[in-house]
């Protein structure tokens, strides 16, 4: 984690949302590549999610842009939004996972492949490491 932010948490939680969200976006492309005669409904449900966390990813960067600029001096409208922001992240990054641990319960592809039950796992590994960093980050007393 990158603490160039000083004592505020929020924005160190928005660093690593920023990364996390990259990180997702990149482990739809694992999957479709990796597991090969994935059904037609996942590989489609996998691209939109990259198009979703594509665009949460650069909802994240600019917020950050608008965040370094204002030079920690912070209105209670922004950080409403970024409040917002971060607990949107995490309700996504949770629907992410439930999403790749149905695939992996209902998928033959996935099931009958131990490397891509391997890959899945870890997918959601960091998925739910992001969730716990933010959520420690945010209920710390600052």
């Amino acid at each position: 984690m990158q603490y160039y932010y000083g004592g505020q948490l929020p924005l160190r939680v928005m660093d690593e949302a920023e990364f996390w969200k990259l990180q997702e976006e990149e482990h739809t492309v694992v999957i479709r590549e990796l597991v090969k005669g994935l059904e037609s409904k996942y590989v489609e449900a996998l691209k939109q999610w990259e198009i979703l966390l594509s665009e949460t990813h650069s909802q994240i960067v600019r917020f950050i842009e608008t965040a370094v600029r204002s030079n920690g001096s912070f209105s209670q409208e922004l950080y409403r939004d970024l409040m917002q922001l971060i607990v949107y992240c995490l309700n996504q990054s949770e629907k992410f996972i439930a999403f790749c641990n149905e695939m992996m319960r209902e998928s033959d592809p996935i099931k009958n492949n131990p490397t891509a039950r391997v890959v899945m796992r870890h997918i959601i590994d960091e998925s739910e490491y992001f969730i716990g960093i933010a959520q420690t980050i945010l209920y710390q007393k600052a």
